[in-house]
């Protein structure tokens, strides 16, 4: 289906694996394109609960845009490259089902702002971490300068950006660009585990969650609370909200049914 992208469907679980190891997994338009395609599938698809991408290989995730594609760009197709890439993200970041970032090494330029889009990132001990945008004369394109603020806090985006610098694992995971850091040969083994524990949760509370969640970013405070206890509210009319509330008064495990 895919050129550059290898999907498997583990039960309720998508893992995308970006398939171009020869170059490290590098971002072009092809590839942004099958993305784009690929997560409004998964958008569609009920049978597609979570989503896991990762890159091929041991040595990268995805290390960057393709410099060539780059080198080639002048500003009118620089700013439709670089609002494409946001686009396609943002249906990663948008999606109402977790996507679970499986950071298998490099994860530098556009693969950091790949990992950022994603929910929640496991990453490998090898991984390493960057926005070396400014080493190329540019800046990061693909949502870097929103995305990385968000989740290390300012100061510290200003310095990986403004430096280029990149972090290794036990760094990312300090400053909370990582979740956890597994051995490599874990890694996709322990974000399946993830999936799975998110999987026997009320499909329709993680969805509500995401959308509360992701509005945060969007919204004042206070409007942020009254779209916090509208989706409150409507979890509260669903089968799955009987069943986890009489569950719990009953001392057994809750059986949902994304009802």
């Amino acid at each position: 289906m895919f050129k550059n992208l290898l999907t498997e469907l583990r039960e309720n679980i998508l893992i995308i694996t970006i398939n171009r190891p020869e170059k490290l997994n590098a971002l072009n338009g092809e590839i942004l394109k099958e993305l784009s395609d690929a997560f409004a599938d998964a958008k569609v698809r009920e049978e597609i609960q979570v989503v896991i991408i990762t890159g091929a290989g041991e040595k990268a995730f995805v290390a960057g845009a393709d410099i060539n594609e780059l080198n080639k760009l002048n500003p009118i197709k620089a700013k439709e490259f670089a609002e494409f890439g946001q686009k396609v993200f943002a249906q990663i970041s948008d999606l109402s089902k977790p996507v679970i970032a499986a950071v298998n090494g490099f994860a530098l330029g556009g693969g950091c702002e790949l990992a950022m889009a994603c929910h929640i990132r496991l990453v490998s001990e090898n991984a390493k971490f960057g926005q070396p945008e400014v080493n190329l004369g540019v800046i990061p394109g693909y949502g870097g300068t929103q995305r990385l603020p968000k989740l290390i806090g300012l100061g510290r985006a200003m310095e990986l950006i403004l430096s280029g610098d990149l972090i290794d694992a036990n760094e990312a995971y300090k400053i909370g660009l990582a979740n956890k850091v597994y051995p490599l040969a874990e890694l996709i083994e322990k974000t399946i585990e993830l999936s799975k524990k998110i999987l026997s949760k009320s499909r329709i509370a993680v969805s509500l969650s995401i959308n509360a969640i992701n509005a945060s970013s969007n919204l004042s405070e206070a409007e942020g609370m009254k779209f916090e206890a509208a989706n409150f509210a409507l979890a509260t009319s669903t089968e799955d909200f009987k069943e986890g509330t009489t569950a719990f008064l009953e001392k057994r495990k809750a059986q949902f049914k994304g009802e």
